[in-house]
């Protein structure tokens, strides 16, 4: 379909500060691109092909702007083991932990690893979203990190979905190189970014910034090799403990700092100078049964755009339901439904760096969801009843 009109909804274009809704709305769409998008009495005349949307709720395509999606076999043993009472250090002694997941992902070829992720990948197209951010960060090596980003990049290929790929392989320190952290970290900023971002691969660069990760030090190597590598910065920040990632990252004009439980006022100043997005991850909350918030209260003080995903992974997340992180932002961390929409739209557009979509406009991509619903709140409302009627991307229905 090259172009249509859709009308007989409600608009939740995400424009302004809320829902930016208009009601008994009209939408055009042409050769992928939005053209119109207002009431029914501004429209223009049109020849296109007309949809009735039946008074149901138009929203900008969902964007899951942090996952770890491409891994290879799971951590449900340790999880029941937790359960039972065995201390998670306990657990990574035995070679538990994101030990187990690099073992299993260096061990799979990238024709299994694309295999395993297809159906948490279904699940969230299933949920509406049109763009999805995939993190490496389980291969730990030249040839392994390669790996896990050709299958994201495949994987893009074969579904109707935008993939948009984070090399993160400052995400832990591999076995071989144990004891040895700025070892490895040569290895990343030396190595592994300027050759992966040779062979276009990546589209930015994160790091675990923490105790149990890298420090402030070792992030800066690799925030250097990337913007030497001329890509931009994410980072894992301020999740166990204030490590002041975030103002580093803040620095060098990063794209998002993400979790941030920990993060403090300075930290969040310095992601409002610099244009950073907040990106929070309830699903990680609600399974490592945290008790610490992320400062929700500052954050809005200070006018710092809020994401929310899914941050879908083997150890703690293992979750593929991107409205459920709604539900659970609006409970577990008190954001509004607005937010929680804004949260998975402009601003999970602003934490990829990408400015084509997240929105309804004019001259943006025609990715949009229509939903059973008559009120844009009940996305964040309720779960476990997928609401999704329809969904374009690129203006091509799926």
């Amino acid at each position: 379909m090259s172009a249509f009109r859709l009308e007989n909804v409600r608009l939740a274009t995400c424009l302004g500060d809320g829902y930016g809704l208009i009601d008994d709305g009209v939408i055009d769409v042409a050769d992928g691109v939005i053209q119109f998008v207002g009431g029914r009495a501004e429209a223009p005349p049109t020849s296109a092909e007309i949809i009735d949307g039946h008074g149901g709720v138009v929203t900008p395509g969902l964007i899951d702007c942090h996952t770890h999606l491409v891994w290879a076999g799971d951590r449900a043993n340790e999880f029941a083991q937790r359960l039972h009472g065995v201390a998670y250090a306990d657990i990574a002694t035995a070679g538990g932990g994101i030990a187990s997941t690099v073992r299993a992902t260096r061990a799979a070829t990238q024709e299994q690893l694309v295999q395993q992720t297809i159906p948490r990948l279904l699940a969230l197209i299933r949920e509406g979203v049109t763009t999805i951010e995939i993190k490496s960060g389980y291969g730990l090596s030249l040839e392994h990190e390669r790996k896990q980003l050709r299958a994201a990049r495949q994987l893009s290929q074969q579904y109707p979905i935008d993939v948009v790929t984070t090399l993160l392989a400052a995400h832990a320190i591999p076995p071989e190189f144990a004891g040895d952290a700025d070892g490895y970290i040569q290895v990343v900023t030396d190595t592994i970014i300027p050759k992966l971002v040779a062979e276009g691969l990546v589209d930015a660069v994160d790091a675990f910034c923490e105790k149990v990760g890298f420090t402030p030090a070792q992030t800066k190597r690799v925030f250097e090799a990337a913007k030497a590598a001329q890509k931009p910065v994410k980072l894992h920040a301020e999740q166990l403990s204030n490590q002041q990632g975030s103002a580093l990252a803040a620095r060098y004009q990063a794209l998002s700092c993400d979790h941030l439980e920990y993060l403090d006022e300075d930290g969040v100043r310095a992601m409002a100078a610099s244009g950073t997005v907040a990106v929070l991850l309830p699903g990680a909350f609600y399974f490592l049964r945290e008790t610490k918030l992320p400062p929700i209260d500052l954050l809005r003080q200070y006018q710092v755009p809020i994401a929310v995903a899914t941050d879908a992974n083997p150890g703690t997340s293992p979750i593929m339901s991107l409205q459920l992180m709604l539900q659970m932002a609006a409970t577990l961390f008190r954001m509004t439904p607005e937010e929680c929409l804004r949260g998975v739209t402009c601003h999970a557009a602003q934490a990829l760096g990408l400015s084509d979509r997240g929105k309804l406009a004019p001259g943006l991509r025609a990715d949009l969801c229509l939903w059973d619903v008559t009120d844009p709140a009940m996305l964040a409302y309720q779960f476990g009843t997928n609401p999704l009627h329809a969904c374009w991307i690129q203006g091509q229905r799926r």
